[in-house]
């Protein structure tokens, strides 16, 4: 008995590690083997089939100079990394996130605010250089791999509540390789993969280290503490700063190149004009009102909720999480054919529902709960616990969703914030709401040498934009800076109110 217990045993355990041994593949960079159950092709095709929901969320961003120049950087840089083989795509996405991320298959991803924040080509060299090192060491791919083998589930990272990611248009396999979060020795790897990779196509890596201090900056002009390095994921800013300029001696001692590029003054001149911060055309919220001034809606936002605007949704949640709200184009040319694809593509149970109108509008609002699923072995799945508000609105030739969720012992409570905000959408018509346009980074060059601070007093309306531009440039305001310097600016566009 005891014999044939041992053997039952061991059997799962011969075949576990008969699984990591045939899923073992050797590192690109390292020249390690490592357990990864995601093959090369698998890896291509997940970035082939990230690429388009990402670009969807988060649109791109239009400027044919600037996306010529980070493709060409790029495919350089691809063409000497430890994967020249892979067809890598460069994108600049329309978002204000000072942020830039990979995904498997040689998928890379710049958002506009990164590259408003670069001040020469080779800072940008240096973060294409560690985006690029995440793929090329298949940081994604051994991470999802990590996760099939400790829990044989793949989660989506999401703003709020675990109950709401089980909700179908949250969870977005795109979004969730996009959250995927690499430890310090990935974060590390892909650093020195940057320093590598940059400074064989001849650019000064110390750059790369120098913009680390914008993005500590940035957090700090923002009130965010520095978490201590042993407490995140992530490598701390001031370390990382260190480390990289040690990397770059090192890596530029060996290189072939007798003097590596910076070229500032051309970054610059290439992103001037580009869109600063938040784009006012495609959504803004002022006084606590949401306005859409190209779709030339508005409707009201709770106070103190958090909110996400992207070209396909706008996701609001409150300050404990508890609640979440949702807005996009619903499926379907008429309102009873859209309710009947929400209920189907959501798994909804009606418990309720009516038609109505909503300032004149034809509408339709229901309350519902998730049906419940049954898991692969029939079993009944847990159940979500969620009650849901939906609202669909017909404008303009269009159906908007709003979906109202939290779980069914708080549904009371943020019943009359769901109902509220999707019940008083409205047209919108004040010219001065729809006629705004966002600010732009402007370059001018310095017409005399004097500090920092002296020269922005024609440029910026208070201290606290002094600071910000400062930041934008990585000086400080009581840097002396000389006759004929190129510096950035912001030309502010004009908001729904008429202020700056």
């Amino acid at each position: 008995m005891t014999h044939r217990k041992s053997n039952l045993f061991a059997l799962p355990v011969v075949l576990l590690i008969s699984c990591i041994i045939q899923a073992c593949a050797v590192n690109p960079v390292t020249g390690k083997k490592q357990v990864v159950f995601i093959s090369e092709s698998q890896e291509i095709a997940m970035g082939k089939q990230y690429d388009p929901s990402i670009i969807a969320e988060f649109g791109m961003y239009e400027d044919e100079d600037l996306q010529s120049f980070i493709t060409a950087k790029g495919k350089e840089m691809g063409a000497i990394s430890h994967r020249p083989e892979l067809d890598y795509q460069f994108r600049i996405l329309d978002s204000p996130v000072v942020n830039a991320f990979a995904v498997p298959g040689g998928y890379i991803y710049f958002t506009r605010g990164i590259m408003a924040h670069f001040n020469n080509e080779a800072e940008f060299a240096g973060v294409l250089g560690h985006e690029i090192g995440h793929v090329t060491a298949r940081h994604s791919v051994v991470q999802m791999s990590k996760q099939q083998l400790y829990s044989g589930l793949f989660v989506a990272g999401m703003i709020v509540s675990e109950e709401f990611r089980q909700f179908g248009e949250l969870g977005s396999q795109a979004l969730g390789a996009l959250f995927l979060k690499f430890g310090r020795d990935d974060e590390s790897q892909s650093d020195e993969l940057g320093v590598d990779y940059s400074t064989q196509i001849g650019y000064d890596s110390h750059e790369m280290a120098n913009f680390f201090k914008v993005l500590d900056r940035k957090r700090e002009l923002a009130g965010q503490q520095r978490i201590p390095e042993f407490q995140s994921t992530h490598p701390d800013p001031v370390n990382r700063f260190n480390r990289v300029h040690h990397l770059s001696k090192i890596y530029q001692e060996k290189s072939a190149f007798s003097s590596l590029k910076v070229n500032r003054d051309s970054y610059l001149r290439l992103i001037d004009g580009l869109i600063y911060g938040e784009d006012p055309r495609q959504g803004y919220v002022e006084y606590n009102t949401f306005f859409h001034p190209e779709l030339k809606f508005h409707f009201p936002v709770p106070p103190d909720w958090r909110i996400i605007n992207s070209p396909q949704s706008v996701q609001m949640a409150s300050q404990d999480g508890k609640a979440l709200m949702i807005m996009t184009l619903a499926q379907g040319s008429d309102i009873n054919t859209a309710v009947q694809a929400t209920i189907e593509n959501d798994g909804l149970q009606i418990v309720e529902q009516r038609n109505i109108t909503v300032n004149g509008l034809q509408a339709h609002a229901m309350i519902s709960v998730i049906k419940p699923q049954q898991t692969q072995n029939g079993q009944p799945a847990q159940d979500p616990d969620l009650r849901i508000l939906t609202y669909h609105i017909l404008y303009n030739n269009l159906i908007y969703k709003f979906h109202g969720l939290s779980k069914t012992a708080d549904f009371n409570t943020y019943y009359r914030s769901f109902a509220n905000t999707m019940g008083n959408f409205d047209r919108l018509t004040d010219q001065r709401k729809i006629d705004v346009s966002p600010d732009r980074i402007k370059v001018v060059q310095v017409p005399r040498t004097a500090l920092l601070s002296s020269i922005l007093q024609s440029y910026a309306n208070s201290q606290e934009d002094m600071e910000e531009i400062a930041v934008l440039n990585n000086m400080e305001l009581t840097d002396q800076i000389a006759s004929g310097t190129l510096i950035k600016t912001i030309a502010y566009g004009r908001s729904g109110s008429g202020r700056r």
